[in-house]
């Protein structure tokens, strides 16, 4: 539920907004240490980059999560049914969601630190500009559990990195480190990590300072059709996440993940 905290100021579920100096949003994950997705999430972000759409006073969004990661991905219990199988009584909503998140308006720059892992990697995608501490890691891990991309990766990181390293990406499941993934695009710029916040800030700011109707109409050029593309490529990753969790394989994935031990997968 939405409510107010100060003038300007906002908060949507376990994000909040605040208009800094510069007509900069910045929004904000509060779910330490690992900032796991979740539906709700995924809804509260959406919320919360709608108000800043509307919000005249914002030309510029600065994306950044409190705690270790920056989002360690969606959390899957393997002793807890709920984690393993999706809702599906909502499946439109949920895809609508995902979509929204690349529907806004204003340029995103993330604040990336630790972890960006599988559904957290998707989730970085909604920013125009990625900057990164020094532990960051990226990791499409879903081979590793038994599991498929999704979250809109399909769609986003070819259109980022390239297919050849998006198809090296997905199918090693590899930890990647930013200074890594920098020379391919997925990265802008590295920083040691104490200076992350005044890095992404500073370009925050950058893109804040520039003319906001050149700016609105060179993003919109540049991610026409985004969106749609996110939801459609949906309508084919979701049932194929969905039978993938009723899989051996996958079960055995997110033991093995959790544990920290090689997953002796059985093709079933």
């Amino acid at each position: 539920m939405e409510a107010a905290f100060s003038e300007g100021n906002k908060r949507f579920g376990d994000i909040s907004v605040e208009l800094k100096p510069g007509h900069v949003g910045a929004m904000t994950i509060h779910r330490p240490p690992h900032n796991y997705i979740s539906p709700s999430l995924t809804a509260n972000i959406v919320d919360a980059l709608r108000y800043l759409d509307d919000e005249p006073r914002c030309r510029a969004i600065l994306f950044q999560a409190e705690g270790k990661n920056f989002c360690a991905g969606a959390m899957h219990d393997p002793d807890n049914e709920e984690t393993l199988i999706p809702n599906t009584t909502d499946v439109q909503r949920a895809w609508d969601l995902v979509a929204a998140l690349f529907s806004n308006t204003k340029p995103v720059v993330a604040a990336i630190q630790g972890a960006v892992v599988g559904a957290g990697f998707g989730l970085s995608m909604i920013a125009d500009f990625r900057v990164a501490a020094d532990n960051a890691r990226f990791s499409a891990n879903f081979v590793k559990i038994g599991f498929c991309p999704g979250f809109g990766l399909p769609v986003t990181l070819p259109r980022t990195i390239g297919a050849q390293r998006t198809a090296f990406m997905f199918m090693t499941g590899r930890r990647f480190k930013a200074e890594e993934v920098a020379p391919w695009g997925l990265v802008d710029e590295v920083v040691p990590l104490e200076q992350l916040s005044q890095a992404a800030m500073a370009l925050a700011l950058e893109l804040a300072g520039n003319a906001p109707l050149a700016m609105s109409s060179t993003r919109r050029r540049l991610r026409e059709g985004l969106s749609a593309a996110v939801r459609a490529a949906q309508e084919i990753d979701s049932p194929e996440q969905t039978r993938l969790r009723f899989t051996e394989d996958h079960r055995e994935g997110v033991v093995a993940y959790r544990d920290r031990r090689p997953a002796n997968f059985m093709g079933r």
